[in-house]
């Protein structure tokens, strides 16, 4: 969006951008919201390289000088964040959604910082201070703290979202980078994201088709890397696959909002281990391969090719989301990923809200939603909404003989519901 790659000045190009305020504001009036790339370091034609350098907004080496390449900002200089804020608010008063906070994990080790420390004491503080700095600048301006961030350090949870950073495109990337996300979970980062398909290459079909499915069912989903990634550069059939997974990601908002907002209220995960559910399972101590999205929904993805999987259920009654089969836990099962390539299992028990699918989030009706009751011998369940306007729903259902109703309900404004049960 600048004018040079990777010559970040934090300006439209003109060249290529007439009018950015006009044409952020024709894209969110079609429901779409802006990100911007950009980095904290400034290579030498980079026309705020000399500003930066000269006024002692980067890091130093032993002689006072800033690198021979690049100059890294250096955030312990009060003086460098607000610099830095008001080019960042300026993007931000533009209209812009989000900023991603690439890089960041190379501060300099030999760096003199002006904190008065060097790298060694600076370098893992150094992502922490970067997220904080353009994590405050977005709420002060634009009223959220979201930011879309590559590297962190202890603190960095309250500065939500990251993601995994730029995997290879292979099965076994794909395996690597749900071990991370949920070892990330645990440390206490309730969101998280990674490229779908992997960053490196462009992604085989089989293979993005898989990881599409696995990236729609975690907390926020990224079709980024080497292009093309758009779904129609793959061919027809594949456009519909693409719009039913995420199809189904959206219909799934009004549960994966509550969980979200349950999880971040206590710090804990949305894509959680099995045994963070299960400590008393033996079992699910030892699964790496899959994971529970919420309390409610266990997600096996598909790492290789194949129509089915084996996966571990935890002890309880499980319900495949897409065949309505039933299945008993705790042991191993093989279970058919369709007719969307993965496994999907709802916990007996749960009602799942659903709202119905939009062209994007924006244009979705919030006031009707359909709740999707789990459990053939169940007579009674609950479930607890939480909506994106700030509502809190409470609701009761119950079946006596027959079908499901909705016997309480504790919401503010009216909202209308269907009931449907399942196995």
């Amino acid at each position: 969006w600048f004018e040079t790659d990777w010559q970040c000045d934090y300006q439209f190009a003109p060249s290529r951008f007439a009018n950015p305020r006009a044409m952020i504001d024709d894209l969110k009036r079609q429901g779409f919201r802006v990100s911007l790339w950009q980095l904290p370091y400034f290579t030498q034609r980079n026309r705020l390289h000399d500003e930066i350098s000269d006024q002692g907004y980067a890091v130093r080496n032993a002689r006072g000088l800033t690198g021979p390449a690049d100059s890294v900002l250096d955030f312990s200089n009060e003086r460098t964040v607000g610099l830095y804020q008001s080019l960042i608010a300026g993007l931000l008063r533009q209209g812009v959604g989000a900023i991603k906070v690439d890089f960041g994990e190379d501060a300099p080790l030999d760096g003199q910082y002006a904190s008065g420390r060097t790298g060694w004491y600076e370098h893992n503080l150094y992502p922490l201070r970067y997220n904080q700095t353009v994590a405050e600048v977005t709420e002060n301006v634009a009223g959220e703290n979201i930011i879309w961030a590559r590297s962190a350090w202890a603190g960095s949870q309250r500065y939500p979202v990251h993601w995994s950073g730029d995997a290879e495109n292979s099965d076994s990337a794909m395996a690597a980078t749900l071990r991370a996300g949920l070892s990330l979970g645990l440390t206490g980062f309730t969101y998280w994201s990674h490229d779908v398909g992997g960053f490196v290459e462009r992604p085989s079909l089989d293979l993005y088709r898989r990881w599409l499915a696995f990236g729609a069912l975690t907390s926020h989903t990224r079709c980024h890397g080497a292009p093309p990634r758009e779904p129609w550069e793959y061919g027809p059939e594949f456009v519909d696959e693409f719009r039913r997974i995420i199809g189904l990601k959206y219909a799934l908002l009004p549960y994966l909002y509550a969980e979200a907002t349950a999880a971040s209220e206590v710090g804990s995960p949305l894509l959680r281990p099995l045994f963070f559910e299960f400590p008393n399972d033996p079992g699910s101590w030892h699964v790496d391969d899959q994971y529970l999205l919420g309390r409610q929904l266990l997600v096996a993805p598909l790492f290789e090719s194949g129509v089915q999987r084996r996966v571990y259920l935890p002890p309880g009654q499980w319900i495949d989301y897409q065949t309505h089969a039933v299945y008993h836990g705790p042991g191993y099962r093989l279970i058919p990923a369709e007719p969307l390539p993965i496994v999907l299992l709802v916990r007996a028990g749960a009602t799942l809200p659903h709202v119905k699918v939009a062209p994007h989030t924006g244009a979705i009706d919030w006031n009707h939603l359909s709740l999707h009751v789990y459990g053939e011998t169940l007579q009674s369940s609950a479930a607890h909404l939480v909506l994106p306007d700030g509502r809190r729903l409470e609701v009761a259902l119950q079946r006596r003989n027959g079908p499901w109703e909705l016997v309480e309900t504790r919401a503010q404004g009216d909202i209308d519901f269907a009931i449907e049960a399942h196995p």
